[in-house]
């Protein structure tokens, strides 16, 4: 008889800064992946190289250099063991994540599966909110356009702070 492990839960905090938004798509990394999955990434990206039907381009990309380097600069991170990676990196979307679960067959997987699904569920929840807000205060402006000064001057500072400027090219955290 196998013994069950229990693992602990990722919180989804965790999972919230392994997504980062790359050509236009919420995606994970499979190095970060396969932490998550507590398997090597080698033997994350073999798996999904021995089914790989399952994950068409809108599933999963291949990083360029240049993505790959703005990642690096991103997190003052340096190559790893001898030489670090031989090949550049693997995004996953949503969807491409979610298919994992079909190739990665561990009680882990299943787990993690589970709680990234949930974390893309509440992302898309805060940016939606985040989203109708925005649409509430450019209402709001317009109606009260031209009174006060002091009032613009609120607006403006609630504009800049619903619009910080972007300190990273690549990069998405739900923080």
């Amino acid at each position: 008889m196998k013994k069950k492990t229990s693992r602990k839960m990722v919180p989804l905090e965790t999972i919230e800064r392994c997504i980062f938004l790359i050509r236009d798509h919420r995606v994970m990394l499979d190095s970060d992946l396969a932490k998550l999955y507590a398997v090597p990434t080698k033997v994350l990206t073999q798996a999904v190289k021995r089914n790989r039907k399952r994950f068409p381009g809108d599933f999963m990309f291949q990083l360029t250099k240049k993505e790959t380097a703005i990642l690096r600069s991103q997190f003052v991170t340096s190559n790893r063991g001898r030489g670090g990676r031989r090949y550049l990196p693997y995004a996953f979307t949503e969807q491409g994540v979610a298919m994992l679960s079909s190739v990665l067959r561990s009680e882990t997987a299943i787990q993690v599966n589970i709680a990234i699904m949930r974390t893309f569920v509440k992302l898309r929840e805060t940016l939606s909110t985040h989203k109708a807000l925005a649409k509430k205060v450019v209402e709001l402006d317009r109606r009260l356009g031209g009174h006060d000064k002091d009032i613009q001057i609120i607006f403006q500072a609630i504009y800049e702070l619903m619009n910080p400027p972007t300190t990273y090219a690549i990069g998405f955290h739900g923080d």
